[in-house]
C-alpha cells in the first residue's frame, strides 16, 4: 500500500472523531451563548441594566481566556483527547447548574467555571486536526469545527429561544447539560488512538513561548484572531438583544432569524474551507489561498457591518446575512494558519497562546457594547466599531503575517513521519 492510500484510510478513519469534535463544539457554543439567549428574560427578571447584563456576560471570557494561556501547555504534556473529555465534562456540569443559580453572584461564579471547562475546546481540536490531517485537507475539517461555533448558536439559539419563550430559562440549562453528558462515552469510544499522539509528542521538544513571541507571524495571527473573535462574539452574546430591541421582535421571531444568520455564517464557513482545500489541491499556495480568504471575509464584514448601523427594517436582513457570510469567511482557516506555521509539535502551544491574546475580544467586546448602548440608546455606534475591527483585521492577516509555511525553530521540533505509526 503506497503512501497516498495510507494517508486517504487515515483520513477516512477519522471521520468518526471529525464529527465528534463538531459536536463538541457545537454544544461548547450552545452552552457559552445560553445566557445571550436567556439576556432578555434575564434583565427583565433581576432588572440588570445593560452594563451589568454586559459584565455579566463577559464574565466567561475571563477566566476562559486567562486558561489559554496554559492549555497549550497542557497539552504539549497530556493527551489532548483526555484533556477535552475533562474539560467537556466541566462546563456540561456548570451548564446544568446555571439553571439552579439563585442570584447576580452565583450565576457569575458559573459562568468563570464554564470558562474553565470550555478553555481546553480550541487547543485540543487545533492539535487533533494538525497532527492527523495533511496541509491540503484541513480546510474543510477547521472549516467543519469553525461552522459548529456557529450551529452551536443556531442550535442555541432557535432550539433554546423557543423552549425559554415556552417554559423559562432555567429548565433550559438543566436539559442541556444533562444531555450533553452523553457525548463523552462516543468520544472515548471514537476518539483518536493515543497510540498515534504519543508517538507524535515524543519525537521532538517544542519551542518555548520566547521562541513563538519572537515570530512576527504569532502577533499578526494573534491580532488578527482577536478581530475574528470580536466579530463573532459580538454577533453571539449581543445579536438576540439588538433584534429585540433595535428590530422590535418577540422572543419567537428573533429566534428565527438570530438563527437564520448563524446558519447563514456556518455554511459559509464549510464552503471557504471547501475551496480552499481545492483551491491548494489544485495549485495554490498556501500563503494565498489563507489571505484570500481571510482578506474577503472581513472585507465584506467591514461593509455590511457599516450598513447595517444606518439599516432600515426593509434592508437590515440583507446587510446582516451579507456580514453573516464574511465572518464565516473569517472563521474557516482562523486556526489553520497556526497548525502550518507552528507545525504539528508546537501547535498546541501556539494556538493556546494566540487564543488567549485573541479572546480579550470576549473580555472588552461584550462590556464595551453594553456600555455603548446604555450610552446612546442603540447599537448604532457598536456596530460602526465591529466594522473598524474588520478593517483592522484585513491589514493583520495580510500584512502582518508573513508567508504561510512551517517556521524552522531554533529548538528541535522536527517530527519523523507519523504516517508509519498505528
Amino acid at each position: 500500500m503506497d503512501s497516498v492510500q495510507i494517508g486517504r484510510r487515515k483520513q477516512a478513519s477519522f471521520g468518526p472523531a471529525l464529527f465528534l469534535l463538531f459536536l463538541a463544539v457545537v454544544i461548547n457554543y450552545v452552552d457559552r451563548g445560553n445566557l445571550s439567549i436567556a439576556a432578555p428574560l434575564l434583565k427583565d427578571e433581576w432588572h440588570l441594566s445593560a452594563s451589568t447584563l454586559g459584565a455579566l456576560l463577559s464574565a466567561f471570557f475571563w477566566s476562559y481566556t486567562a486558561l489559554q494561556f496554559v492549555g497549550g501547555w497542557l497539552l504539549d504534556r497530556f493527551d489532548p483527547c483526555r484533556v477535552l473529555a475533562l474539560g467537556f465534562f466541566v462546563w456540561s456540569l456548570a451548564t446544568a447548574l446555571t439553571g439552579l443559580s439563585t442570584g447576580l453572584v452565583m450565576l457569575m461564579c458559573l459562568r468563570l467555571l464554564l470558562g474553565v471547562g470550555e478553555s481546553v475546546i480550541c487547543p485540543t481540536s487545533s492539535q487533533i486536526l494538525a497532527r492527523y490531517l495533511p496541509e491540503e485537507r484541513r480546510g474543510f475539517a477547521n472549516g467543519v469545527v469553525c461552522g459548529a461555533m456557529r450551529f452551536g448558536a443556531v442550535v442555541g439559539t432557535f432550539g433554546g429561544g423557543l423552549l425559554m419563550a415556552r417554559y423559562g430559562w432555567r429548565p433550559v440549562f438543566l436539559g442541556v447539560g444533562a444531555l450533553s453528558l452523553l457525548w463523552l462515552p462516543a468520544w472515548w469510544r471514537w476518539r483518536p488512538r493515543q497510540e498515534l499522539i504519543a508517538t507524535t509528542v515524543a519525537t521532538g521538544q517544542t519551542p518555548g513561548f520566547i521562541e513563538i513571541f519572537e515570530q512576527r507571524s504569532f502577533w499578526g495571527a494573534s491580532a488578527g484572531h482577536f478581530c475574528s473573535n470580536y466579530l463573532l462574539y459580538f454577533m453571539v452574546t449581543w445579536l438576540p438583544l439588538y433584534l429585540v430591541r433595535e428590530q422590535h421582535m418577540t422572543m419567537t421571531a428573533m429566534s428565527r432569524i438570530a438563527a437564520l444568520y448563524y446558519v447563514t455564517d456556518a455554511c459559509s464557513a464549510f464552503a471557504t474551507g471547501a475551496l480552499a482545500d481545492l483551491w491548494m489541491r489544485h495549485g495554490g499556495t498556501t500563503t494565498r489561498v489563507r489571505k484570500t480568504a481571510m482578506g474577503v471575509g472581513f472585507a465584506l464584514a467591514a461593509v455590511f457591518l457599516g450598513f447595517l448601523s444606518f439599516s432600515t427594517p426593509a434592508t437590515y436582513l440583507l446587510y446582516l446575512l451579507l456580514a453573516g457570510v464574511g465572518c464565516g469567511m473569517t472563521s474557516a482557516t482562523l486556526f489553520a494558519y497556526g497548525q502550518t506555521l507552528a507545525g504539528p509539535a508546537a501547535v498546541g502551544r501556539w494556538t493556546g497562546l494566540q487564543n488567549g491574546f485573541a479572546n480579550f475580544a470576549g473580555v472588552i467586546g461584550p462590556a464595551l457594547t453594553g456600555f455603548l448602548v446604555d450610552k446612546t440608546g442603540h447599537f448604532a455606534s457598536a456596530l460602526v466599531i465591529a466594522a473598524a475591527i474588520c478593517v483592522a483585521g484585513v491589514f493583520a492577516w495580510i500584512f502582518v503575517v508573513g508567508r504561510v509555511e512551517p517556521i524552522c525553530w531554533k529548538s528541535d521540533t522536527s517530527l519523523r513521519d507519523v504516517t508509519e505509526a498505528v
